[in-house]
């Protein structure tokens, strides 16, 4: 087997249809678009419309509502935490920030905090310092002998 002599299997690629390259392709004259009218036309938008009459989506009445200003949190699991200090990018012996975890590539970016939740188990005894948690993410901290420490913008969230 040299580089020369790869390719793909058998049937693993397809070739695509040629649209409107003569009749004897069994897609020439109109392209699969059937007849005339406006959907045999390029540039065609009709998604919702129904032909003048008030459309559906516009006649059902809107509920419900979504907040402009809700904040967004970073979350991480407890397995990818775990994960992080069995590589060596999170010190467990040191407190563990937003900061740290951005640095050890835990998450991308804080957002408008960290959330820890559950997913996975944890071994290691960390200092966590995070904007917030679920319930058994944070009773599973503790069990491994660790501490969470919530800033104080996720109090003032939960009152």
């Amino acid at each position: 087997m040299r580089l020369n002599e790869l390719r793909d299997n058998d049937g693993a690629t397809k070739t695509r249809t040629r649209v409107g390259r003569g009749i004897g392709s069994g897609k020439g004259k109109t392209g699969g678009r059937g007849v005339k009218g406006q959907k045999s036309r390029s540039g065609v938008a009709i998604k919702g419309f129904e032909g003048g009459q008030m459309p559906l989506h516009m006649r059902l009445p809107k509920r419900g509502f979504t907040k402009p200003n809700r904040a967004s949190f970073a979350e991480v699991t407890l397995g990818k935490l775990q994960a992080a200090v069995d590589a060596g990018k999170l010190d467990a012996k040191a407190a563990i920030t937003a900061e740290t975890l951005v640095e050890a590539g835990v998450i991308r970016r804080a957002k408008d905090g960290v959330r820890v939740i559950g997913g996975g188990e944890l071994k290691a005894k960390l200092d966590l310092t995070v904007a917030g948690g679920s319930k058994p993410a944070i009773a599973a901290i503790e069990k491994a002998g660790g501490k969470v420490t919530l800033t104080a913008a996720a109090k003032s969230d939960a009152e």
